[in-house]
């Protein structure tokens, strides 16, 4: 029986893809990865720990959720093909020129950010989007008490990006006015906008000198990533995202009975539920189940990829109404198997149509499910990456 060497950290879907892996046929040998404490773009020790682990198993191949520099050295040094499927945007280990390593096969589940490395040369970039565990959520079944602690007009689960460690733009608060006032104009523009994105290319050389004056930024000798990309993707993107989801949720709120699941305090938003974390194996599934409208708000660095919170509520069954990302619309028909929105006022009358529709809205999920069941399982996309290492 063929091996695989899989670097486990606290991801999500850790034990959706050791399950696929075992029913197509592999051993999983589970290392575990100290990504949290230990750096992953630069450790001898942690490479020479996963090499050691690699002559010991002899596996097909080495496997993680998101690129990690230490495992493509080790690899390549083995001669053994490292297989990671990136889920976090932004992702700036990406831009380690390790990437170029002919060992590496790299899913990427952003298409416009596969794309731009394809077109650098990087022939071992691959877009592939995120799976659903329709399987393992078939199995679940809210009862009683689920429903009496889950049932909402409205839930989304996610970060506001209001907590220090993800709040960047913070860093920029000493900026002169004319800098400060740029940079949220353009973020109000983005707000605007789905489906393009405008921040990156309007950092002007002069204003990233005046960010880089109060926020010097860390360049890695061994990256690619500019400056720019930098502070748009991950100071102004998560800025913008924690604008519109406060925004979108406060007026949703007015109106609806609308449930957050974040493990952040948001007394900014005193009509919404805040219910606090969920784990995400056992209780996210049931509150998508559970609620009437799913909302998904992107992250603002993923330029056309379908975050892995969409594919979940579609994989449940959920209903899901989101801002518009080009990627669904390869896999899925907007109005038939999914909502989108256009902004805020679009957004709030789709919330008032489907609650008072309810035979089309269970419609809907239903063609999102079985779309979702048929393209986008574990299964499908797990036999897409054995298929191209």
């Amino acid at each position: 029986m063929s091996k695989v060497l899989f670097l486990e950290w606290s991801s999500f879907g850790n034990d959706y893809m050791i399950n696929e892996l075992k029913r197509q046929g592999y051993e999983v040998i589970c290392l575990p990865f100290p990504r949290e404490t230990e750096d992953a773009r630069n450790s001898p020790q942690l490479t020479e720990t996963i090499a050691m682990a690699i002559l010991k198993e002899s596996p097909a191949f080495v496997f993680s959720f998101n690129y990690f520099p230490v495992a493509a050295i080790a690899c390549k040094a083995c001669r053994t093909k490292y297989v990671s499927w990136v889920y976090d945007s932004p992702y700036i280990l990406l831009y380690s020129k390790t990437i170029e390593y002919d060992t590496n096969r790299v899913f990427l589940f952003d298409r416009a950010e596969a794309e731009k490395f394809q077109n650098m040369g990087i022939s071992q970039v691959y877009y592939l989007p995120m799976a659903s565990a329709v399987t393992e959520y078939d199995e679940l079944h809210p009862g009683k008490d689920a429903h009496q602690k889950y049932d909402a007009d409205i839930t989304f689960i996610g970060s506001m990006y209001s907590e220090t460690h993800q709040h960047m733009f913070r860093h920029l608060e000493k900026l002169d006015e004319y800098t400060k006032g740029y940079l949220y104009g353009i973020m109000e523009v983005q707000k605007s906008l789905y489906g393009i994105d405008v921040m990156e290319q309007a950092l002007t050389p002069q204003i990233v000198a005046n960010m880089v004056k109060v926020c010097p930024v860390t360049e890695h000798g061994d990256g690619f990533e500019t400056t720019e990309w930098v502070f748009a993707n991950y100071f102004l993107a998560r800025k913008v995202t924690a604008m519109e989801r406060r925004e979108l949720l406060s007026k949703l709120s007015l109106k609806y009975n609308v449930h957050l699941h974040t493990p952040e305090t948001t007394p900014f938003l005193p009509k919404v539920k805040n219910m606090g974390k969920l784990d995400y194996y056992k209780e996210a599934p049931l509150a998508m189940k559970c609620a009437k409208i799913n909302l998904n708000i992107s992250l603002r660095s993923i330029h056309t990829g379908m975050p892995l919170r969409a594919l979940d509520i579609l994989g449940c069954g959920g209903f899901l109404l989101t801002n518009y990302q080009g990627d669904f619309l390869e896999y899925l028909e907007p109005g038939k198997d999914f909502v989108y929105y256009e902004n805020y006022e679009h957004a709030d009358q789709l919330v008032e149509y489907y609650l008072q529709h309810e035979d089309e809205r269970l419609e809907i999920a239903q063609n999102g499910y079985l779309k979702i069941k048929q393209y986008l399982s574990y299964e499908k996309q797990v036999c897409f990456i054995l298929e191209h290492i």
